[in-house]
């Protein structure tokens, strides 16, 4: 058996308007993501850390913004989309491991919710994934509130023999 590993990052700028999404959960905020999909930024990173573990490059190659089907898609439905393409090329999920960087709201009362919509869509045992939080003190564009961003390792086990 072979493993890969790849990461992940993506952010979006806060903006009045629209829902708040990460991990396929809607979060009470007074402002969302910025993006031509839901602007699921863990979601997106996930998907970026998958590709790149599978070695079939970024999220943009397979879901670009300028491709009118995936206005205002859910970043979820691009997420199973990723995992049938991850399995089509002989690899399982092993681990995935995220983070999301946001200044506000306070995010531990939804990352449990977030590992199991991010499991289901992948196929994964809920314990293979794992989603946290944190801020950053008040710095940066995260810690300003200007936006939000998140990172996610991903580790893939091939099931050729």
């Amino acid at each position: 058996m072979g493993y890969r590993v790849g990461n992940g990052y993506d952010a979006h700028r806060l903006t009045p308007g629209r829902p708040l999404i990460l991990g396929g959960v809607m979060i009470p905020h007074s402002k969302g993501l910025l993006g031509h999909s839901d602007a699921d930024a863990l979601t997106h990173a996930v998907i970026d850390a998958m590709l790149g573990a599978a070695g079939l490059g970024d999220i943009g190659r397979h879901f670009p913004d300028t491709d009118e089907q995936y206005k205002g898609v859910s970043s979820l439905l691009l997420l199973r989309k990723t995992a049938a393409l991850i399995r089509e090329k002989k690899y399982k999920l092993v681990n995935l491991d995220c983070v999301i960087v946001a200044q506000k709201p306070k995010l531990v009362f939804y990352t449990g919710q977030m590992e199991e919509n991010i499991a289901a869509c992948v196929g994964a045992a809920p314990q293979w994934v794992n989603v946290k939080a944190t801020t950053e003190e008040g710095m940066g564009f995260t810690g300003t509130e200007q936006g939000i961003a998140a990172c996610a390792v991903c580790l893939l086990e091939t099931m050729e023999t």
